[in-house]
């Protein structure tokens, strides 16, 4: 049992580490222990709500699906026995996965499941490679150049 649930958490870690090193990058000096902490729960809750969206494109859901066997089983790319590249392994899976998915699924389906905060989604969304989709924003002036006057 303990070899199947250390390799899962010592890659779960490292994913972790990643994405606070991302959002401390993205955000230096405003980056707070909540959000660094928030992250991986945020992240594994965004992949289960993916996971299980029938309009997510079967491919990515199954890739999921497959995603968390590996880290379940005691088979790696590399053993976990060996020092830090054991558990690196996982975490680059993982990395990988979540970037195909990410990139099928698109950014509005990263958004519509992210339960946190935005500085947080941002992080996740320059991670796996995929731009939110700019909202549009009122005009401020009408077709033939007068200014829009609010009601």
């Amino acid at each position: 049992m303990l070899r199947v649930v250390l390799p899962v958490v010592g890659g779960l870690l490292l994913v972790w580490l990643v994405l606070v090193v991302a959002l401390w990058v993205a955000r230096p000096g405003t980056t707070t222990l909540r959000d660094a902490l928030r992250l991986l729960p945020d992240v594994a809750r965004m992949v289960r709500g993916v996971a299980t969206d029938r309009a997510v494109p079967r491919g990515c859901r199954v890739a999921l699906w497959l995603l968390l066997a590996y880290l379940a089983s005691p088979v790696d790319l590399v053993p976990d026995v060996v020092p830090v590249l054991g558990w690196a392994d996982d975490a680059v899976v993982v990395v990988l996965v979540l970037r195909a998915v990410a990139r099928r699924a698109g950014a509005d389906t990263l958004t519509r499941h992210w339960p946190g905060s935005a500085e947080g989604l941002a992080v996740v969304l320059r991670l796996a490679g995929v731009a939110a989709r700019p909202t549009p924003s009122a005009p401020t002036t009408l077709d033939h150049g007068e200014p829009v006057r609010e009601p």
